[in-house]
């Protein structure tokens, strides 16, 4: 049957359009195969690995995390320089964003005298109106300015102990720089003496709380010494500084080391100072210290620039020569060497000459041995009298005219080094000066090598047997504030300061009392006291806060008249504010009217788990006692009576 010209024509249509059907599909395959691969490339060319690439017709699908939204949007200009822009489908997500840190908060408090302050960052939750206001309040400060920024973030855990211990501390810094965080406090100030210096260091060490970490930056001026002197022995018992200053850390550095070099073991105490007579100190000490080294024993004493080596009787003598002839070719010219090699005479006759000063624990002074002549006498009676006192020295020294020349300047000498001991004694011979006891100055050793080598001079030997006590230390010993509060306390517990009626003058029995308190303070060296007066409610609010504060300055001013150091102390009158008991009895009233005694900055009660706290804290130590009636509009029964 033969197929119709109609048939033949479709059915070449239909093949036609399956093969172009056919050839658009693999086409446009060929072309979302094309685009895919030529993103992917640019893709891993810019190392964005993270991403992933899917073709869809002709739209690309990326897909993938990304580490930041900087990162997403550049993986889409990459993709759009391949292919147009339009065909490029976003479905990526973007790594979370990690919180913020928190900012580090801290603050710079930088006092100079009356001048104060703020710089830094601070929580806003952290009242700052009531900070500046406790800042006006301290000792002193005139100026408060407040250049303090906030941040609205969680307060940190540590924030307010430090910054009460900071703000605590400043009270006893008129001159310094305070740097605090979270739990970091670094203070750096400057005092009037190395005394000053090391009591600081103490209270500031003694009063930080466990979780502060505490930097001291604490300078103090460098003492002046005079003579400068430097004084070193090697004996039996090894080798030793009675003496030892230095101008600089490295000079220091230097002595030390020849010394131990020379047989020194352990800590050296190495005074640094004013009135180096030479820029070459070090040099001239460190050498002579290891010229004595080399001779074996014997000691060395620098007294400014004169210069005593004395070796010691089993020294080699001709050791002894070849070493100081090279001592004084070494030492610069400034200084003048006196070299002394004991002479022994076995078949000379030694003469009995020598005077003892004995000084017992309890200051009794006993003078026995030779002196001179009755010059002599009368000048180391009178010196010893001047120093000791009158009534403790017992003279019993003897004239004697054969004594050595120069013996009355040694008996003063030995006397003068004496004074230094807490107890002890000094002997005085032909050849020597011995130093033997107990002080409880820590310098004293330097102190009586200084006196002995200034007065004695060139060539004479002197030996310092002096034990450091730290019982005896007046400073170490004083009674903590604490304890000094527990003593007056215990002081008002059975007794209390009257006043008259309606006035702020001390009743006669209430004299008594306060000279007990004042006998407690003059014993607990520099302390940080606030005495506060207090009222019951009877009468006006103003009046009462009057008659507090005029009470309260009564009993400061019958200190100060008692001879007690009250620099550290203010008056407070706190009026009718802090009752202690019941206005509406006659014995509550009577609790309320009070003077209390509480140390300023003290530590404050654990349950606040604060430290420090300034005056106008409540959480301090308290010693309490009576402050007599109130003022009143209308006479109280008291008055009336």
């Amino acid at each position: 049957m033969r197929l119709s010209t109609v048939s033949i024509l479709g059915g070449t249509f239909v093949a036609a359009a399956a093969l172009s059907a056919t050839t658009a599909f693999f086409a446009a395959l060929a072309v979302e195969r094309s685009s895919a691969d030529g993103v992917r490339l640019a893709l891993d060319t810019e190392a964005m690995n993270w991403t992933d690439v899917a073709a869809n017709g002709l739209q690309i699908m990326l897909s993938g995390t990304a580490p930041s939204e900087a990162e997403r949007f550049r993986a889409i200009t990459v993709a759009g320089q391949v292919v147009d822009a339009s065909r490029v489908i976003d479905d990526m997500d973007v790594t979370a964003s990690k919180g913020i840190a928190p900012p580090r908060f801290s603050i710079e408090l930088l006092r100079n005298d009356g001048q104060l302050n703020l710089i830094g960052l601070i929580p806003a939750a952290t009242d700052r109106d009531a900070l500046v206001e406790r800042l006006s309040g301290l000792p002193g400060v005139e100026n408060v300015v407040d250049l303090l920024e906030t941040a609205d973030h969680r307060v940190p855990e540590s924030w307010p102990l430090t910054l009460d211990y900071a703000v605590a501390a400043l009270r006893e810094l008129p001159r310094s720089k305070i740097s605090l965080s979270a739990g970091e406090v670094t203070v750096t100030a400057m005092t009037s003496s190395v005394e000053k210096q090391r009591k600081l260091e103490t209270d500031l060490q003694r009063r930080a709380p466990g979780p502060i970490d505490l930097t001291l930056d604490i300078s103090a001026p460098r003492p002046v010494i005079t003579p400068f002197t430097l004084r070193y022995l090697i004996d039996e018992q090894g080798a030793r500084f009675d003496a030892c200053s230095a101008d600089t850390e490295e000079t220091r550095r230097r002595i030390l080391t020849a010394a131990r070099g020379t047989g020194l073991e352990g800590e050296a105490r190495c005074v640094l100072g004013l009135g180096v007579p030479s820029p070459e100190w070090a040099e001239a000490t460190s050498s002579a210290i290891l010229a004595l080294g080399r001779i074996g024993r014997g000691s060395v004493t620098f007294s400014d620039a004169d210069v005593t080596l004395i070796a010691a009787e089993s020294a080699d003598r001709a050791t002894f020569d070849r070493v100081v002839g090279e001592l004084e070719n070494t030492l610069p010219d400034v200084f003048a060497l006196h070299a002394v090699f004991p002479e022994t005479d076995e078949g000379a006759p030694r003469g009995p000459a020598e005077f003892s000063a004995t000084l017992s624990p309890e200051g009794q002074v006993q003078l026995r041995g030779r002196v001179h002549d009755e010059l002599s006498r009368q000048s180391a009676d009178s010196y010893a009298r001047s120093r000791f006192g009158s009534d403790d020295v017992y003279f019993a020294a003897r004239l004697d005219d054969s004594v050595p020349e120069g013996w009355s300047l040694r008996v003063l000498a030995g006397l003068q080094a004496l004074s230094e001991l807490a107890n002890g004694a000094v002997t005085v011979t032909e050849t020597a000066v011995t130093v033997r006891g107990v002080t409880g100055n820590a310098d004293a050793n330097a102190d009586i090598a200084r006196i002995l080598s200034d007065r004695l001079g060139d060539g004479e030997d002197f030996t310092i047997e002096v034990t450091y006590d730290e019982k005896l230390d007046p400073e170490a010993a004083l009674p903590t504030p604490e304890e000094c509060i527990a003593d007056v306390k215990s002081i008002q517990e059975s007794r209390k300061i009257n006043f008259e009626p309606g006035s702020a003058t001390v009743t006669g029995d209430s004299r008594a009392i306060l000279d007990d308190i004042a006998e407690v303070l003059k014993f607990c060296g520099p302390v940080d006291l606030e005495i506060g007066g207090h009222t019951d409610s009877q009468g006006r609010e103003i009046m009462n806060e009057q008659l507090s504060q005029d009470r309260a300055d009564t009993v400061l001013a019958e200190l100060r008249q008692r001879r007690v150091k009250t620099a550290g102390f203010v008056a407070t009158g706190y009026g009718e504010t802090q009752p202690i008991a019941d206005n509406d009895t006659e014995e509550g009233r009577e609790e309320n009217r009070r003077i209390e005694f509480s140390l300023i900055a003290a530590a404050a009660p654990a349950e606040t788990d604060s430290v420090l706290e300034s005056t106008a804290d409540s959480g301090t130590e308290e010693a309490t006692g009576e402050a007599g009636d109130d003022a009143a509009e209308e006479p109280s029964e008291d008055e009336q009576n």
